[in-house]
């Protein structure tokens, strides 16, 4: 078997020797540890993992086992060229996997594939621009054509690529948090008028109650295992709401802590663990907020409150129609969906209740189901009653995973941009950008499919590995005449080339950038709305990459001249870039100088501020009803099997579509992807037996067959009806068409699957 429950701490000895391994691994060993000695320190280098906050004490070492990953694959002495491309054939790159692929090494120079050829050859930069140049040209308009980014891009090459992109004269900006956060933006943004997080990393320390939903931080964001812990020790009750059990939000042994490493010790990351039902984190919240309800009411009858009065009156609307919708809402309901008892979450109401400071924080648990907007309204309908927004120690957060994701919607990277925003772009930069909305990462794909959107070009990120529907993604990006890739390393949408593909080898968060103006600091911004300075040391002079910035500049001169700026001369010094961020983008206000400051600066809240940018000017109580069910009916009537709930999820040796090794080490699996996370009560029922090889298919009304084979049953704690797969392995069982209400996110949490025995596995038995 290849499944061992691990019975230690997260962190610890482990983490440390998983990190030596990976530093070996890199090929690149005294680089490195200089590299690791100077992520996330001040005038050092932005972890290019995750976007979890820095507190503002000193530390030897401010980077955590997956942050090492990170940085010891990025640092790769390794080199993709020319001559590798001349010895393996697209069609033969294809079969391999999305761990040979990026395992390869660095790219390191351009290169074309062409008609006719089966092999990527060089290009001159020049060339390269020319050929960009030349089919945006050909386009019957600019909404042919798709600006992907990914969430690691930084502020000067996200505010670049917007400017460029809306000069050409199109919003096509599909985005990677189309696929994660696009419901956290959309459900805040209605709620209290702005799409980010209302806290600093500092309110963790006052908050006496934190509620975790849908996360998963051991593996996700392994910094905030300290916060936690810490939070626990300092007597704050720390709740999680997590489909699985997870060892990171269980226990913690902090590396930087000698007595715990030396001790053996641990430290709890949580007071209390809840395992709801897939897409029942609503339905729990729900029934905290009745059995609150029902407390006021009777506080009321006795001249009390429970609810915070005073900031309802003077803050919010819509309370009257919200309650209504609590009250209607039966304890049968609440139950079958969460899976959780009344009991418990009148419990849980008691901790809520007795608490002056609550945070509720959020990740991907929560914003891949169909009704993910719902849940997160609801999440701040119960800060709003108890006014936990716009208080130290208090707030709602969602925790964001690339380490930019934020900051590049900052920089204007959004397919539905405000009128103030475009009205800032047309007074610095003198012309009227485009306002019909673009497409997101859905209707980019969809675009594609048609044959509508011909040219697509990717800042950074894996569309192939990452978007829903891997076979519909692949075929839309073979239909393009033009497919871009910006990248650091080979991936799968690489090897899913349109007619014509250029790769474009860009430099790293770990490499020295040197313009006209000499060594450059590009920068991000945090899950807090902290902005900082990033530059790197390694030097990467040898080979022919460039900078984002520098890419972005010879794509827009190549396509528009110097209009509305001269690209060139822009990128000479990146200083120029973040003179037309302070003149563009409020908030930014001294931005060459506030950037100098250890630790960087704060943006601010509008909402921490209590300053409402809704429509009425109040913080607004946002009414959903529960679903029927997770999944729609017309779903489950399509089998008579028993049909489980699926979520798709990363490994531990995993960063989003990047795979570093084959260890998940905190749920006992080794060596294995193709596997599922299962009750094992379910297998029982279904009449398999641990270790057992299946075939999954998902249940969709389009009769499209959508089925992956040979995966592994894993007995695992996660609630009946319910499973989990890695991505991308899984990616192929979700339907494009099914993502969340208001926000188009794919609902990779929520996908209805049955289960055969695996045909190669029956093949098997009979041979025997």
């Amino acid at each position: 078997m290849s499944h061992k429950p691990y019975q230690g701490a997260a962190g610890g000895w482990a983490a440390l020797a998983s990190t030596a391994k990976h530093l070996l691994k890199s090929e690149n060993v005294a680089k490195n540890l200089k590299n690791l000695l100077n992520t996330n320190q001040d005038h050092g280098f932005d972890c290019p993992g995750c976007a979890w906050g820095e507190k503002g004490h000193k530390a030897t070492f401010r980077f955590c086992e997956n942050g090492a990953k990170a940085v010891n694959w990025e640092a790769s002495s390794k080199r993709v060229d020319a001559s590798f491309f001349a010895q393996h054939s697209v069609q033969w790159l294809a079969k391999q996997s999305d761990y040979f692929l990026e395992y390869q090494g660095r790219l390191a120079e351009p290169v074309v594939f062409r008609p006719g050829s089966d092999h990527y050859q060089a290009i001159s930069w020049d060339d390269a621009f020319k050929l960009i140049a030349e089919q945006l040209h050909q386009l019957a308009s600019p909404d042919q054509a798709e600006f992907y980014t990914s969430g690691r891009a930084s502020n000067e090459a996200a505010f670049l690529y917007q400017l460029f992109v809306r000069r050409y004269g199109t919003n096509n900006f599909p985005d990677c948090s189309n696929m994660c956060h696009e419901a956290s933006g959309h459900a805040l943004t209605a709620s209290i008028g702005i799409g980010k997080g209302t806290v600093t990393i500092e309110d963790f320390e006052l908050a006496d109650a934190i509620f975790l939903f849908g996360q998963n931080p051991g593996t996700n964001h392994p910094r905030m295992l300290e916060t936690l812990a810490h939070a626990t020790q300092r007597g704050a009750k720390v709740l999680a709401f997590n489909n699985l059990k997870e060892r990171g939000l269980e226990r913690f042994a902090n590396p930087q802590k000698p007595v715990e490493m030396l001790g053996g010790a641990a430290s709890p990351t949580t007071s209390h663990y809840f395992t709801p039902k897939l897409g029942g984190d609503m339905a729990a919240v729900r029934g905290i907020v009745k059995t609150l309800l029902a407390r006021h009411q009777q506080a009321l009858r006795h001249g009390d409150s429970v609810f915070d009065q005073a900031f309802i009156e003077q803050h919010s609307q819509g309370l009257e129609a919200y309650l209504i919708d609590v009250e209607q809402t039966t304890w049968q309901h609440i139950e079958q969906q969460s899976g959780l008892s009344k009991a418990q979450l009148e419990s849980v109401a008691d901790i809520y209740q007795q608490s002056e400071r609550v945070i509720i924080a959020w990740a991907m648990g929560i914003t891949q189901h169909k009704h993910s907007v719902a849940t997160i309204n609801e999440i701040t309908n119960l800060q709003l009653l108890f006014g936990q927004i716009g208080k130290e120690g208090a707030g709602v957060c969602p925790v964001r995973g690339h380490s930019n994701v934020q900051g590049d919607r900052t920089m204007g990277i959004n397919e539905k941009p405000s009128a103030a925003f475009l009205k800032s772009i047309e007074d610095v930069f003198g012309f009227a950008p485009p306002s019909k909305p673009g497409h997101n990462v859905v209707q980019a794909i969809e675009a594609m499919l048609k044959g509508q959107s011909k040219v697509f070009i990717g800042l950074g990120g894996n569309l192939v590995a990452a978007a829903p529907d891997t076979t519909l993604s692949e075929q839309a990006l073979a239909n393009c005449e033009l497919t871009v890739s910006i990248a650091t390393k080979l991936n799968r949408t690489h090897v899913t080339p349109g007619k014509y593909s250029l790769i474009l080898p860009c430099l790293g968060r770990t490499d020295v950038d040197i313009q006209a103006a000499g060594p450059q600091q590009v920068t991000v911004e945090d899950s807090f709305s902290m902005v900082h300075a990033s530059a790197g040391l390694v030097d990467e002079s040898a080979d022919n990459m460039r900078s984002e910035p520098a890419i972005i500049a010879g794509m827009a001169n190549a396509v528009l001249g110097t209009s509305p700026i001269d690209w060139l001369a822009c990128v000479q010094d990146y200083a120029n870039i973040r003179d037309y961020i302070e003149q563009t983008i409020p908030g930014f206000e001294h931005f060459n100088q506030r950037i100098q400051q250890p630790g960087g600066f704060y943006l601010g809240n509008s909402a921490r501020r209590q300053e409402w940018n809704t429509a009425t000017a109040k913080a607004q109580f946002i009414s959903h009803p529960l679903p029927d069910d997770v999944l729609p009916a017309e779903v489950r009537a399509l089998s008579d099997d028993r049909v489980l709930v699926l979520q798709t999820l990363r490994s531990h040796d995993q960063y989003n579509t990047t795979i570093y090794g084959f260890e998940d080490r905190y749920r006992g699996i080794v060596n294995e992807r193709k596997i599922l996370l299962i009750n094992p009560k379910d297998i029982q029922a279904l009449g398999f037996e641990e270790g057992a090889l299946v075939d999954i298919e998902t249940l969709w009304p389009d009769n499209v067959e959508r089925k992956v084979s040979g995966f592994k049953l894993i007995a695992y704690e996660i609630p009946q009806g319910n499973a989990a797969a890695y991505f991308p392995e899984a990616n192929p069982l979700v339907p494009l068409a099914s993502k969340g209400d208001f926000s188009d996110t794919p609902t990779s949490k929520s996908v209805a699957i049955v289960l055969s025995a695996s045909k190669q596995a029956l093949i098997d038995t009979a041979q025997a």
